[in-house]
């Protein structure tokens, strides 16, 4: 009998005062409304309100479809309830289901950027919820239904998507089944079984099992395959006691009637009843590699702990999160509804699930980033029996969820607007979550047209070698990982990581380059007190200065270190190998990105204490990062003064660097000395109304690398600003180092920014 499985963290256990202080403080609920457009001046609400909204009005009457174009509609799902289901407490009303669609429409915002406002409709009856919610189609993008007792809710989403020409999605039926199916078609795969040959026991026959049975035949698992039961046994053709028509449509020929008679030779159970249901004595019944999917809530129909003694070949999910394989709806609803509304899809039909199902299948089957080993306490979750589906805060399901589901949108015929460029749609979701992702789309763009052959030089570090794999797999280019093949390899086989065809290991020693490596260090270094053999030893023991030797002597483009060494003595190793670029000084420039805005910051790394010529020198060499990236520099000289006051010496210094850049003709908007406040503000600097710059400065010079690296270092810590770098210019080659504490996912864009080459 094998091992049980591995346990993820237990969730916190939360007492009911500290979820009422939750709910409680501050404004109370989750929710809040806010402009997205200025309103500081009559004539911006002139604009937003009377007389300016008029022509809107006027433009959205002749055309209903630039609704989307100019205002909320397209960002915008509702979610409705009327209470007579609330989670697993029942029928508590309209009101009482508050706070839970309050927490959706946050879900919605923190994991999909989908505004959403949560509506209470206070009535049972069928026809008057129905009449309530099917006239607010020109309010909203999407229904989202919630928490309504089933068979009501069958019948209040069918006659909805029948009126209403926008997305109306019962997330409890459908978002279930969705994330189930994805583990599914994983436990298929692993257990060696197709589609066609297995057969399936549903039981519980409410809205989730309805819809798990609905979108598993969808796939093409053939109806007579499946088995549906309920609290009075098997649903087989000819019964009548219990029935209604959506149980009838999934009525089996057969003589089985109970759920032990259904389970006795079964592959999969899902279970969506009560806890309990599922005996050991019916697992033990069950075929080779049982696949149990135990869904009810809180409780599921057996604990994969009791499963496990009965049978140690046992695939398990659950709904709880203190067991592997959690089928969370949240892995669902953000991503179809923000694929849905991107192609102002009319509906949510079959094939746009199924497609939600194979992406999330499919994505558990790669690597998982670092992100996610971090917000799981450091555990390394590889595709396997613990885990068949992505976990709730992989950052990918953005770009990958809504990217699958507006394709089958625009296949099937339900989308009104066609996205032309898929690739370019999934990078700009990426980019509303994460301000990397779009300030870094343009650099993984021009790098796949021109793929860059990438030294990562501490190649047995486990997220180097991830970073390579990503890096050959994302179509960047080639990766060289510097190590011993042997470590690697066991490195390789501990993470469960298959390597891309596209990366090479190299062994620094027994590389035939070595006597060219040594030789040419030697030339360099001769003078400067290192003996041949010390030459000889560098080029076979340093993977930095091996790899440095690589892209001096042309055999690789570019390079990225740093995990193993401190950014100094990184530094100090690669510039043993590469010279200072004629006319240019080495520096360091981080990107600071806040709330839309992006900040280079210099010198973070390099020069201590520069003096003013370094200083004219530091800002021209980061105007061209800035304009590399595609920014029109307007570079600030920070001091603790501004313009003169308070004097001092190194504010001295900076003033001297203005005057530098003034007398050699910089292309390029710069003034100083000033402080960072009067550098960043509109209002603070048109106090000075001489100063050169026309706007708030992107381009900051700080007076000594301290300042620069204390002031990067602490806006990261504190939060809502996402800093890149230090990225390293001007020397002959482009090698990136980055930070010891660096992720996998850092590493990769730095890399990605080796490629594309910040030296002008």
């Amino acid at each position: 009998m094998t091992t049980p499985p591995r346990r993820l963290p237990k969730r916190p256990t939360i007492s009911d005062e500290e979820a009422l202080q939750f709910h409680q403080r501050g404004k109370p609920g989750k929710l809040e409304i806010n402009p997205t457009k200025p309103m500081a001046t009559q004539r911006d609400l002139s604009l937003a309100y009377s007389p300016g909204v008029a022509v809107p009005v006027r433009r959205i009457a002749e055309d209903p479809s630039t609704a989307y174009d100019y205002t909320t509609k397209g960002n915008l799902v509702a979610v409705i309830s009327n209470g007579t289901a609330i989670l697993g407490l029942g029928d508590l009303g309209a009101l009482a289901s508050k706070p839970v669609m309050e927490g959706k429409s946050v879900l919605f915002k923190r994991f999909a950027d989908v505004d959403s406002i949560d509506l209470e409709v206070d009535t049972k009856d069928v026809d008057q919820f129905i009449g309530a919610v099917r006239y607010l189609g020109p309010s909203f993008g999407g229904i989202n239904l919630e928490d309504i007792k089933a068979p009501d809710c069958f019948v209040i989403e069918q006659r909805l998507r029948e009126l209403m020409d926008i997305p109306v999605f019962h997330d409890d039926q459908h978002g279930t089944a969705i994330i189930a199916t994805a583990a599914l078609i994983n436990a298929l795969q692993l257990t060696g079984r197709s589609l066609k040959d297995f057969r399936l026991v549903c039981n519980g026959a409410g809205a989730a099992a309805i819809a798990c049975v609905e979108l598993v035949k969808s796939l093409g698992v053939p109806g007579q395959n499946v088995i549906l039961c309920d609290s009075k046994g098997v649903v087989y053709k000819g019964r009548t006691d219990g029935m209604n028509q959506w149980k009838s449509a999934h009525a089996v020929d057969t003589p089985l009637r109970t759920l032990a008679d259904a389970m006795n030779g079964a592959d999969v159970f899902f279970g969506l009843s009560i806890a309990g249901s599922l005996t050991p004595e019916m697992v033990k019944s069950m075929a080779k590699d049982p696949i149990i999917f135990a869904m009810a809530n809180p409780d599921p129909e057996i604990t994969p702990e009791d499963a496990h003694k009965v049978r140690s070949d046992v695939i398990m999910a659950t709904g709880r999160s203190d067991y592997p394989n959690q089928v969370n709806n949240v892995l669902g609803f953000p991503y179809i509804f923000r694929g849905a509304l991107d192609v102002r899809a009319r509906t949510i039909n079959e094939e746009m699930k199924v497609a939600a199902s194979r992406a999330l299948a499919e994505l558990a089957r790669e690597d998982v980033p670092d992100e996610v080993a971090a917000a799981y306490h450091g555990s390394r979750l590889t595709f396997g029996r613990e885990y068949l589906i992505p976990v709730p805060f992989d950052p990918r399901l953005i770009s990958r969820i809504p990217v699958a589901v507006a394709r089958a949108a625009m296949e099937t015929g339900v989308a009104r607007h066609h996205i032309a460029d898929l690739e370019a749609y999934a990078a700009q979701l990426s980019a509303r979550l994460d301000p990397i992702a779009g300030t870094l789309q343009n650099v993984f763009s021009y790098v796949r047209s021109k793929p860059k052959r990438m030294v990562f030089a501490e190649g047995e570090e486990d997220r180097m070698i991830r970073a390579a794999n990503s890096y050959a797999s994302a179509g960047l280019g080639a990766a060289i990982l510097i190590g011993r093949e042997e470590v690697i390899a066991d490195t390789l086989k501990s993470a469960g990581i298959e390597l891309n065809d596209n990366v090479e290991i190299l062994n620094a020693r027994l590389s035939h380059r070595n006597i060219d490596y040594a030789n040419f260090l030697y030339g360099r270094l001769q003078r400067d007190g290192l003996l041949y053999r010390d030459c000889q030893r560098l080029a076979n023991q340093d993977r930095n200065v091996f790899g440095a030797c690589m892209v001096a002597m042309g055999d690789a483009d570019a390079m990225v270190t740093g995990l193993t060494r401190n950014y100094s003595q990184a530094l100090d190793n690669v510039r043993m190998v590469l010279d200072v670029r004629e006319g240019h000084r080495p520096i360091g420039v981080s990107m600071a990105l806040v709330r839309g805005r992006t900040v280079f910051i210099a010198d973070t790394s390099v020069l201590e204490l520069p003096t003013a010529e370094e200083l004219a020198d530091i800002a021209q060499e980061a105007a061209g990062v800035a304009r590399k990236f595609g920014y029109e520099p307007r570079v600030a000289l920070l001091s603790y003064s501004t313009f003169g006051y308070p004097k001092g010496e190194r504010a001295t210094y900076v003033k001297e660097a203005v005057e530098i850049l003034a007398r050699r003709g910089a292309d390029f908007e710069f003034d100083g000395e000033m402080a960072a406040d009067v550098a960043l503000s509109r209002e603070a600097m048109a106090l000075y109304p001489f100063c050169r710059l026309t706007g708030p400065a992107n381009v900051l010079v700080m007076p000594a690398a301290h300042s620069a690296s204390i002031s990067t270092k602490m806006l990261q810590q504190l939060g809502g600003v996402t800093v890149i770098g230090p990225l390293l210019t001007g020397i002959s080659g482009s090698v990136q180092i980055a930070s010891m504490s660096a992720t996998t996912n850092d590493i990769v864009n730095l890399a990605a920014i080796a490629a594309f080459d910040l030296n002008w």
